[in-house]
């Protein structure tokens, strides 16, 4: 069964948004066993898009559209597709009483702008969105099933998996099943070929890889006559992928190394405390993303400058004189205040230059301490790490999340990991 994605929106076309919504939907459509055949974006331009359409209906049976619902005066999906079907917008008055209700909550009335949202081709079946304003909507042309999703992403993933999921899941031709291992630790190449040979073993078995930097997802994806046997042969092969990579898995699915490294400290009862400099609070906002960090995590002071690592930190004004902010000393001077401070089992201590300037010649651009201090003492590495400002002070803080969990490992369970 063929598949496509049409994305709409002037600021996919002109490269000042990354197109991560055709990325999703490729995906998810793939792992379903549909034959995705084309994803294409077009502009905020009503011919374009109602060109763009019919010409999906005649090479797609499914088509999942998203952007264009907005309430401003280039979103035209709505208007495009009615003039395709050849019949009037209508207004659909539920969705107009839920954008009412949520504008409401938020202290704001109904504006005309607004109220264009619930506007949808007469005749097409409204797609409910819970966490938004605009709702999607479905309807069939050619012979195509066609559905039209907002552009935001959580709220494109969430009525797609409401929503057109369960309207298409059964028009698939094949059964799929697919396992995701996530890795973190080796770059996608290594990972690639500590894989090799994997395939040419599990017949029906097509291994995928996707990098989040700097995680890496492995995709093992199983078709078969039914969903039962698609679901054996990817569990098989999943097992040989994780014992070869076995040091570097940390995870299944939508796991996040950060949500794992947290359940680690959760289940072992320790708690923990970070000082971070270069990477300037981006660990302690990885670690609480998820809910439940309030478990585990005590604080996180970002003491950027000489005076706010001796003020809140009780580092010695000799340490810094004689040895640099950017030094073994400091970071573990750095992570042992905190962690005294604090009254935290495990103190993190960064300190770097994340660049692009303050480099000297002795200490370049990159050049990264981590240290992790705990009951048995206080442990220092050096890293010299490459790329752009963004990259160095992503690699660091996963760094010392690969610290904290070595040392959690260290430390033993006490009691079953969830």
């Amino acid at each position: 069964m063929t598949a496509a994605v049409l994305t709409i929106g002037t600021e996919l076309t002109r490269g000042e948004l990354v197109n991560s919504n055709s990325a999703w939907l490729s995906s998810a459509l793939s792992d379903l066993g549909f034959d995705v055949v084309e994803a294409v974006s077009v502009a905020d331009n009503k011919e374009r898009i109602l060109a763009a359409f019919q010409r999906l209906t005649r090479t797609a049976r499914v088509i999942v559209c998203t952007g264009g619902l907005g309430p401003t005066t280039d979103d035209l999906t709505a208007s495009a597709i009615a003039s395709a079907l050849g019949v009037d917008l209508v207004c659909d008055q539920a969705s107009l009483d839920a954008i009412r209700r949520r504008l409401s909550l938020a202290g704001r009335e109904l504006s005309p702008s607004n109220a264009k949202q619930a506007d949808v081709p007469d005749g097409a079946e409204v797609l409910p969105n819970p966490i938004g304003t605009a709702p999607g909507f479905a309807v069939e042309a050619n012979g195509a099933r066609a559905f039209f999703l907002p552009g935001v992403p959580k709220e494109m993933e969430r009525l797609y998996r409401d929503c057109v999921l369960p309207r298409i899941h059964e028009l698939s031709t094949t059964s799929a099943f697919q396992v995701r291992l996530k890795v973190f630790g080796l770059p996608e190449s290594q990972v690639g070929g500590r894989l090799e040979g994997v395939e040419a073993a599990n017949p029906d078995v097509v291994i995928g890889y996707r990098v989040h930097f700097p995680e890496v997802e492995v995709k093992i994806l199983a078709h078969a006559e039914t969903h039962l046997i698609a679901r054996e042969r990817a569990e098989r092969a999943a097992l040989e992928v994780r014992a070869r990579l076995a040091p570097w898995v940390f995870g299944e699915g939508d796991d996040t190394f950060p949500a794992h490294v947290g359940r680690l400290l959760r289940s072992r009862g320790l708690t923990l405390a970070v000082a971070e400099s270069c990477t300037g609070g981006l660990l302690g906002h990885l670690l609480t993303r998820d809910a439940g960090a309030s478990d585990f995590f005590v604080a996180d002071a970002v003491t950027y400058a000489n005076s706010a690592k001796s003020k809140f930190l009780g580092l010695a004004e000799d340490v810094l004189r004689w040895h640099g902010a950017v030094s073994s000393e400091v970071a573990a001077a750095m992570a042992e205040g905190v962690k005294r401070t604090a009254q935290a089992d495990l103190g993190i201590g960064i300190t770097g230059i994340a660049g692009p300037g303050g480099a000297t010649e002795t200490k370049p651009i990159g050049l990264v301490y981590i240290s992790v201090s705990g009951p048995t003492g206080t442990m220092v590495r050096e890293h010299n790490f490459t790329g752009d400002r963004g990259d160095i002070q992503m690699r660091a803080a996963y760094m010392a999340l690969q610290m904290v969990r070595t040392a959690c490992l260290e430390a033993g369970s006490s009691r079953e990991l969830k």
